[in-house]
């Protein structure tokens, strides 16, 4: 171990790069460059060619020279795990930002390998949302990881604020990234009136922070979080947005003079998104980690290369569009582990009805807009699409699954026969409003 190394063989500044002679140095571990004024500037193993090691700064490095002395400490960047930072607030380097005290508690190293797969649980319990786009038509798993695709302008941020207050999750973890100042408020002003604050922790990386934050930013919510999972406790960790740690991705390798991949994003990144997504997990006899990002699509491209990489990885994704989920282009690949087994045995039937007769409406309105006749048959589709789109679609809508099932026969019934909705007798007799 160099702990007491040190080297003032610093060959190249770039930007927040920094390049220095070193020997026996690792990826990923972390240096302090002391500069002449006795300022230090925390900075962490980028990149390793032969004896030439570059480190990314975690703040601006102006000031730093040549002749600056680099002291590498031995170790990854850690984070500070345990109970001590329920109701914290830290930056992407782990420092408070709430004007608290220091935290104190066990050091974990950040960025280490997912769970072994042989102590993993197939997933199989439901996380309740209240909100019927999800608990009814794509349900959410523990242990699930999945993304909100989302343009820029969208209520992701509300969306992901109302899972955290509905959840049932003993812990909920922000990790926010490229935030802006009234993003991160809101946050902060949303779990105080929620009154989740004590189980809630946020590491925070503004827009106005260093890039190197931003990309640490997952590392250190997801590290806490198998801290907690481990000992019991069901995790929620909530990400937003992925497309700006993607960013600052980009942004450092091509500094690094590094050859792009696909649009300017380096070669590594299904890799570098994959092995966060991979911390979610259900421990055989333990806690659970729940992981929902956000990935915001540039442009509104679903092909990009982020959301693009990210559908192979998750586990589905919900659709946000004209601040509605969209139900035709989201999707829950594990729905089916709960629905009509954890769930009630009409939930799989009165949510395919819906869709099925929700998509038969789009047509009706298309009809409507070019100005045909319409059937007996449109009218009754076109009343039920504003009766669903109202009750089922508006994100303001906030109530238990069960509750959301029985509307959505209420909403079938007061538009259609029973004979004309496509569901089996038996469930008929049994839920049909009377």
């Amino acid at each position: 171990m160099n702990m007491n190394k040190i080297y003032d063989r610093i060959i190249d500044i770039r930007g927040n790069l920094i390049t220095v002679i070193a020997k026996g140095v690792k990826m990923g571990e972390l240096g302090k460059i002391q500069r002449k004024s006795g300022q230090t500037t925390l900075a962490s193993v980028l990149s390793i060619d032969g004896e030439k090691v570059t480190l990314q700064a975690f703040e601006n490095p102006r000031g730093v020279s040549t002749g600056d002395k680099v002291v590498f400490l031995g170790h990854q960047m850690q984070a500070t795990g345990g109970d001590a930072l329920l109701g914290r607030r830290l930056n992407g380097s782990g420092e408070p930002i709430d004007d608290g005290p220091e935290i104190v508690g066990e050091k974990i190293d950040i960025g280490k390998p997912s769970f072994n797969p042989v102590k993993r649980v197939v997933p199989h319990q439901m996380v309740n949302t209240n909100i019927p786009m999800i608990d009814v038509f794509n349900c959410l798993v523990k242990s699930q990881k999945i993304p909100i695709f989302s343009i820029a302008g969208e209520p992701y941020n509300q969306l992901l604020m109302r899972i955290a207050n509905q959840t049932d999750a003993d812990i909920v973890i922000i990790g926010g990234m490229g935030l802006r100042y009234d993003d991160y408020q809101a946050f902060i002003d949303n779990a105080e009136r929620s009154g989740s604050m004590e189980k809630t922790v946020m590491f925070i990386h503004k827009a106005t922070d260093p890039a190197v934050e931003c990309m640490l930013v997952p590392d250190m919510a997801l590290a806490c979080a198998e801290q907690f999972a481990t000992k019991d406790k069901d995790v929620l960790v909530l990400l937003t947005d992925m497309t700006a740690f993607a960013d600052a991705m980009k942004e450092i390798m091509i500094t690094m003079d590094q050859v792009p991949s696909n649009r300017g994003y380096p070669g590594s990144l299904y890799s570098d998104l994959a092995s966060r997504y991979e911390k979610a997990v259900d421990i055989d006899g333990s806690g659970s980690i729940t992981v929902i990002s956000v990935t915001t699509m540039p442009g509104g491209d679903v092909t990009h290369p982020i959301p693009d990489n990210t559908g192979y990885i998750t586990e589905g994704q919900f659709y946000l569009h004209d601040q509605r989920i969209d139900p035709f282009g989201s999707l829950s690949r594990l729905k089916q582990q709960v629905i009509g087994s954890v769930t009630r045995e009409d939930h799989g039937d009165i949510a395919n009805a819906q869709i099925r007769l929700y998509a038969e409406s789009k047509k009706a309105r298309e009809r409507q807009s070019m100005g045909f006749r319409l059937s007996r048959w449109d009218q009754k589709l076109l009343e039920y699409s504003y009766l669903f789109e109202d009750r089922m679609m508006n994100l303001e809508v906030n109530i238990p699954v069960e509750e959301a099932l029985d509307l959505g026969w209420q909403t079938l019934a007061e538009c259609f026969e029973p004979h004309e909705v496509g569901i089996k007798q038996d469930l008929l007799n049994k839920y049909w409003p009377k």
